[in-house]
């Protein structure tokens, strides 16, 4: 075992201005460091098996949740997403957010876009 960081692992980019950082990534827990770019958010989705956590590091970030329904997160709070739940995160400030995204089991092959709900 050894720690791991952000600068110590490969960064990928998703969507359009997402970068993330897999600091954990196992068939049963899945940790990622993410930011996301101004103005960006990620595609409306669910997890048919995955229960996800998000935790904001530093920024403000919306949480888009089925049915219309929105969550404002602040640096140092934390949302649990149950699986089966229609959800999308968006930075809607003018600065860039930083989170972690923990998801257990992994989410690697259950993830499935969806049209927003209204």
């Amino acid at each position: 075992m050894h720690p791991v960081s952000s600068s110590t692992k490969k960064a990928y980019q998703w969507g359009d201005g997402g970068i993330g950082w897999p600091l954990v990534d196992t068939t049963g827990l899945l940790v990622i460091e993410e930011t996301l770019a101004p103005g960006c958010s990620e595609k409306y989705h669910y997890h048919n098996q995955v229960e996800q956590c998000f935790y904001m590091l530093t920024g403000r970030a919306v949480m888009q949740i089925a049915n219309g329904q929105t969550v404002g997160l602040d640096a140092g709070m934390a949302l649990h997403i149950p699986s089966k739940t229609r959800h999308a995160i968006v930075n809607q400030t003018d600065e860039k957010i930083r989170f972690l995204v923990i998801s257990a089991p992994s989410s690697r092959g259950d993830r499935h876009e969806v049209e927003q709900d209204k």
